[in-house]
């Protein structure tokens, strides 16, 4: 069982600030092997003679920069995916919640994977524009910018093209809650102590594990929606695409007929080669800026360490920190008098 926290010295304004940042920051140290993963996943000539061969062409042709075509909208949709996912979650939990505030860790999970699926349909349209802006040459570009791109696309095929793919985009959070699911049941064997006993480092291994079996095994899904993505009679090539479909179903038949059904599976490598630096720089940069935010709301000493300011009640909320202060300041010091003013 699991107990539902969040650390009420912070605002919220400031708790999605702090995730926001660390998420934008841990997307572009490792966008090139995300680019690489779309890359490999759609089947453009980029990747026919490996990943390394696929990074180096594309430098070539397109220049170094090319590596982080399709950041800038990963990075604006984070926010609003975020905040979304955040509150539906909250919604979820407290709704799976038991009469003395514990949910289960399946249920964590699932309501984790129902708010990812809510905050997945409203900013999808975000995510088929960061394909395209990846898969099209930066040289010659067949969309100027992300407004540009989704006009264009609005105007050429339709406000459906905009959510093409979300179908195994929603069918894939299935083997991914179960792979998060199959990883945090076994972490007491794993480690031989219970769960509360983790530490820091313990906890962040378990996530990388984690999302690295979910991410396996939901992979095929996130395969064929990035293929459905990027097919487009509009764009050179029909987008790149390695295997011409009608549907996700198509889709699949099309990709194991011409690629086998490791085809599924192509750009798994780079996905789960980002898995530690992108968690790792996310967690070191979220606890940085909790760490500046706790002080300056008056909880710790310095932004470089958690030791408490003395005499400070860690229970309380920020404003209501800030109005003791206040109050204490107003009570001790001294009034002018009339005959000074």
């Amino acid at each position: 069982m699991a107990t539902l926290r969040r650390d009420g010295r912070l605002t919220a304004l400031q708790r999605l600030g702090c995730a926001g940042l660390a998420g934008a920051l841990s997307l572009s140290l490792t966008a090139p092997l995300e680019l690489l993963t779309v890359l490999a996943q759609v089947g453009t000539w980029h990747c026919r003679r490996g990943l390394r061969d696929a990074g180096r062409s594309l430098c070539r042709t397109e220049g170094v920069r090319a590596l982080w075509k399709g950041n800038l909208t990963a990075c604006l949709r984070l926010c609003p995916y975020s905040a979304l996912q955040l509150a539906a979650s909250r919604r979820l939990v407290t709704l799976f919640m038991d009469e003395l505030g514990h949910v289960s860790h399946w249920r964590a999970i699932m309501a984790g994977s129902l708010a990812g699926m809510v905050a997945t349909l409203v900013t999808y349209p975000t995510d088929v524009i960061k394909t395209r802006l990846i898969v099209q040459n930066r040289l010659e570009p067949s969309y100027q910018g992300i407004l540009h791109a989704f006009y264009k696309i609005q105007q050429q095929e339709g406000l459906r093209a905009l959510y093409r793919g979300v179908s195994p985009a929603i069918l894939g959070a299935v083997p991914f809650s179960a792979g998060s699911f199959f990883v945090y049941i076994s972490l007491d064997t794993i480690w031989r102590e219970p769960m509360v006993h983790f530490t820091p480092l313990q906890n962040f291994v378990n996530g990388c594990v984690a999302a690295a079996v979910a991410q396996t095994l939901s992979f095929p899904f996130e395969t064929v929606k990035r293929k459905m993505q990027a097919q487009s009679p509009w764009l050179p090539h029909y987008g790149g695409v390695d295997v011409h479909f009608t549907g996700m179903a198509d889709c699949f038949r099309q990709t194991v007929k011409n690629k086998g059904v490791l085809g599924l599976w192509s750009g798994l490598t780079p996905s789960l080669l980002k898995i530690v630096p992108y968690f790792g720089v996310m967690f070191s940069t979220f606890e940085f800026c909790k760490r500046v935010c706790l002080y300056r709301n008056g909880y710790i000493e310095s932004p470089l360490n958690y030791k408490l300011t003395p005499g400070v009640d860690q229970s309380l909320q920020p404003q209501e920190l800030r109005e003791l202060k206040l109050l204490r300041r107003e009570k001790f010091e001294p009034r002018k008098s009339a005959l000074e003013n």
